[in-house]
């Protein structure tokens, strides 16, 4: 795959772009709507040999003009360019949501970002996405935008499943945060990941036998429901020598221990010999074992633990060995 240009920082001046089409939208988990969205654009970009940028949008426009009711995140910056990337990108432009992006009129937004700084020929979005201050630009208003700036609009509708209902972000965090991540993952072509640094936990699973690898998640990404999991520990995520290791995934508050703070914890399948703190990490989750559980003293806690991983190894270890 070539390399795909990236581009960050306030709007350009005019001259800077070649001239592109492109294709709007947060595209938060980049899934099967997303997907679809783009491939309408890049399809018309390859009809009039263009370059397919695709623009989106950092933190979540909702963190800054809702931040009460701004929805998590289903994938960090790095994963959202990657997806993007592979899902057809040539270019991949990221804007700054502020206030100062959040004030913009409809006109300026065009103007600074379509026009100025990506010399846009044709702009590609949802039939629904709206735009500008208060979200007052809608698909209509961008195309008559355009037809005096020198671009055309297409509004692409919504991408459906095979029962009919829609693939959204809203569809696909409610999943996760019901622990359906196996369901989760037909809308999303992929696992569901959290990712984070690996901290210093409280080591009592190195005491037992089973040491966990602690992910220290953002508050703002979006966790499974509490309980056990089968997954991948993925080292150095977006990095060449990224590692991929078979894991028994635990989400929440550990009560046996009287636990107050939930955690993403990882535990290797038969690996005691790593020493990862201080690195960054992902962890994807494949299907859930369980919902988490009080027991009654640490030889049941064992007991659960041994049967979880025995668990988990049937699901991930074929696939880590494919």
């Amino acid at each position: 795959m070539a390399a795909v240009e990236v581009t960050f920082g306030p709007p350009r001046s005019a001259g800077r772009s070649t001239p592109s089409v492109v294709c709007i939208g947060v595209f938060d988990g980049v899934h099967r709507g997303h997907r679809w969205l783009i491939r309408q654009a890049k399809d018309q970009a390859e009809q009039v040999d263009l370059p397919l940028t695709v623009l989106t949008f950092e933190p979540h426009p909702k963190r800054v003009v809702r931040p009460d009711s701004a929805p998590c995140q289903l994938s960090s910056l790095k994963q959202r360019i990657e997806l993007l990337s592979e899902a057809g990108a040539d270019q991949i432009r990221v804007v700054n949501f502020d206030d100062v992006t959040a004030a913009m009129s409809p006109e300026q937004f065009v103007y600074d970002y379509l026009v100025q700084d990506l010399s846009t020929e044709h702009v590609v979005v949802g039939e629904n996405w709206r735009f500008g201050n208060r979200a007052a630009g809608d698909v209509k208003l961008l195309a008559q935008i355009g037809e005096s700036a020198g671009f055309s609009v297409t509004g692409v509708g919504l991408h459906t499943s095979r029962d009919g209902e829609v693939w959204s972000s809203s569809r696909i965090r409610d999943l996760v945060a019901q622990g359906h991540v196996e369901s989760a993952a037909e809308g999303l072509l992929r696992w569901h990941r959290c990712e984070g640094e690996i901290v210093v936990g409280d080591q009592r699973g190195r005491d037992l036998g089973y040491p966990t690898a602690n992910l220290q998640v953002p508050v703002e990404s979006c966790r499974p429901a509490d309980g056990v999991y089968a997954g991948f520990l993925v080292l150095r995520p977006y990095e060449a020598i990224a590692e991929i290791l078979p894991a028994a995934v635990s989400v929440g508050v550990n009560s046996t221990f009287d636990g107050t703070e939930s955690r993403v914890e990882a535990y290797v399948l038969d690996r005691t010999d790593l020493d990862i703190y201080g690195e960054y990490a992902a962890v994807d989750f494949v299907a859930r074992l369980r919902g988490m559980e009080n027991f009654g003293g640490v030889d049941e806690l064992m007991s659960a633990m041994a049967t979880d991983v025995s668990e988990a190894r049937k699901i991930v270890v074929p696939v880590s060995d494919v």
